[in-house]
């Protein structure tokens, strides 16, 4: 058997397989990349996974901001903000290390999200629709709901932009009928939301025990 041939002190074959499995990753981007045609009759027994329906860019990022939204510690410090988003500012959270919120577009801190996307099944499973109107709030969403509203101090319905529960991804405006609001008002506060904002029924905070 001869001398084993190497590539900067990796074995030729090792830098073979390294070769072949970057091959295969190109080719994988390169397939969801593209616009899958799928026929009527394709759809029968299979899942919505299988079928790729968006670019590879957007489930990258969807991919990558469930992980780090995933990845939260659910901490708050003696402020009472996310641990995790502090550092970023009052409105100033991107998009990636927020959680979306099931049956809408919005987003809030990660264990928010997932405490309400929770109530919200448990609520469907008993009859009890809770609707979902406005969650996290960038800082110049806030500067437009006190230019429309008018500030709370003043007798309208937005806090000072940079000061909103919303721009840390804590409270959700909810649409509510008078059962759901009963229904909220019952059972919120074990998912550890509560209505604490007086003139806003349907602004619910986040505020987990301990």
């Amino acid at each position: 058997m001869g001398p084993r041939i190497t590539v900067r002190g990796v074995p030729m074959d090792a830098v073979a397989s390294i070769t072949q499995r970057l091959g295969e990753i190109h080719q994988r981007i390169a397939t969801v990349s593209s616009p899958t045609q799928v026929s009527p009759q394709a759809h029968v027994g299979t899942t919505a996974s299988s079928v790729s329906t968006g670019s590879f860019a957007d489930m990258f990022a969807t991919a990558t901001g469930s992980a780090t939204a995933s990845s939260a510690t659910g901490r708050l410090n003696a402020d009472g903000v996310p641990v995790d988003l502090a550092a970023y500012g009052n409105g100033r959270i991107p998009e990636t290390a927020l959680a979306p919120l099931q049956g809408s577009g919005e987003k809030m801190w990660g264990p928010a999200a997932e405490s309400l996307n929770r109530l919200l099944r448990d609520a469907s499973s008993q009859g009890v629709t809770i609707g979902i109107t406005d969650g996290y709030r960038s800082y110049d969403s806030q500067v437009r709901v006190a230019q429309e509203k008018g500030l709370y101090s003043q007798g309208g319905l937005a806090a000072v932009p940079g000061t909103s529960q919303h721009g840390w991804g804590m409270a959700a405006d909810l649409r509510l009928d008078p059962t759901a609001q009963a229904w909220m008002r019952e059972h919120a506060r074990d998912y550890g939301f509560v209505e604490n904002v007086p003139r806003e029924p349907w602004h619910w905070e986040f505020q987990p025990a301990g």
